[in-house]
């Protein structure tokens, strides 16, 4: 959920392209101001709001008021969240803001299966992350596994209700199961054979370039149990957020682990040619904008996006949004980027443009739909790049008007 558009996507984007107010901002105010909302709000009705947004409504106290939400939940809600609804059908005082410590954050066992099928067959594996990155929210939660049956309990939710897709969900797949930053290669295994079990087509929600270099045999036997007559590729999401070795050390040192932060490109770069070679397609992020970042930082990251080239993927420039331990920080705009931040950002539009059309036929093959869908994302990636066109031309430097002088002889 993203209530807003604060998000680093959103924000990002809305701003670079001029596309107006992001569309999930647009359609959560035109949820609550729905006849039909307003209508049960005058007859009592309580709004409750959570998700991983849920920080946004905190920073717009006078939306929240106008449009009637009584409640926001921020963090996980599974231990909190009975009791606030119960107050609300008594009738009793909700707080306004509400949040979740990290003493309250659920157990395993405290987080209830799906009950009807995900979207996008997403099947969550664990929570938390143990990298401890500077920027992300993420890493403020404990980390927790789930067993094997829990998540069977879910693929077979899905799988009966038709479903022959999924998505698993953890911060790093290939870190499923392991209390360290070195992949358990047996049970990453074990749940990626469950998985095809069930479903015909998997991917991951995402992975780090750091356990991708860590252990290549393992992506290639999770590639041998994946790809089949079925699919051809899956994708993943995963965070690149800079070239710069220095800046790894002051604000994710733990990204690059168990290598050194001064590894990271080469750690990149590695990893880029093992997922190639196992025909894992990853979006990947950088992060522009960061607190101490400098242009010597801003050019190593120029410099190892002319290294990913041939890299099929796409590469997503993103604004530094204030969370984690840095939501004290300011925000970064567009206003703010100076002429190597923009020669960045134009790189991987390019990059992106270019790898997006390679994949249109790739990412609908087999689906009875894929030539009328290939054609609306074709149509998609030309609006883009349209768009992008202005973006360029925004973006370069101006050519220096050198007025003629004649020189009397």
């Amino acid at each position: 959920m993203d209530p807003f558009g604060l998000g680093p996507s959103s924000s990002t984007f809305s701003r670079i392209l001029q596309t107006g107010e992001p569309y999930l901002a647009k359609y959560f105010r035109i949820l609550l101001e729905k006849p039909e909302v307003v209508e049960a709000k005058k007859r009592g009705l309580k709004i409750i709001v959570g998700g991983p947004g849920a920080w946004q409504l905190k920073l717009k106290p006078k939306f929240t008021e106008d449009h009637g939400i009584d409640c926001v939940i921020d963090g996980e809600a599974e231990k909190v969240v009975g009791e606030i609804v119960r107050r609300a059908i008594e009738g009793k005082s909700l707080p306004r803001f509400y949040e979740v410590s990290i003493h309250e954050s659920p157990s395993v066992d405290e987080i209830p299966e799906i009950k009807n099928p995900s979207v996008n067959g997403l099947i969550e594996i664990g929570r938390g992350c143990c990298r401890g990155c500077a920027f992300c929210s993420v890493t403020l939660r404990p980390l927790r596994w789930y067993p094997y049956e829990k998540i069977e309990k879910e693929l077979k939710v899905n799988t009966d209700a038709g479903l022959k897709y999924s998505v698993i969900h953890a911060e790093d797949v290939l870190l499923y199961g392991s209390r360290s930053v070195i992949p358990d290669r047996k049970k990453v295994l074990k749940l990626h054979k469950l998985c095809k079990r069930y479903v015909n087509q998997l991917s991951w929600s995402h992975t780090s370039m750091a356990a991708v270099a860590t252990d290549p045999m393992l992506v290639e036997d999770v590639a041998e149990i994946i790809l089949d007559e079925n699919q051809e590729w899956w994708g993943a999401e995963v965070g690149i957020e800079t070239g710069s070795p220095e800046l790894v050390k002051k604000v994710m040192p733990a990204k690059a682990r168990p290598f050194k932060p001064e590894q990271w490109p080469e750690v990149v770069k590695t990893a880029a040619g093992i997922m190639t070679d196992n025909n894992l397609v990853p979006a990947c992020t950088l992060i522009t904008g960061l607190p101490e970042e400098t242009d010597e930082d801003v050019i190593k990251t120029i410099e190892l996006m002319d290294d990913l080239k041939d890299f099929k993927s796409l590469i997503v420039p993103l604004f530094f949004v204030p969370l984690g331990r840095l939501k004290d920080e300011d925000w970064f705009t567009v206003e703010q980027m100076n002429d190597l931040q923009r020669e960045l950002l134009i790189k991987c539009l390019r990059h992106d443009i270019k790898w997006a059309k390679v994949m249109i036929h790739s990412y609908f093959k087999g689906r009875w739909y894929s030539r009328i869908s290939s054609f609306f994302y074709w149509l998609f990636v030309k609006i883009v790049e349209w768009k992008a066109r202005g973006v360029y031309s925004a973006f370069m430097p101006k050519p220096i008007s050198v007025e003629r002088v004649e020189v009397k002889r």
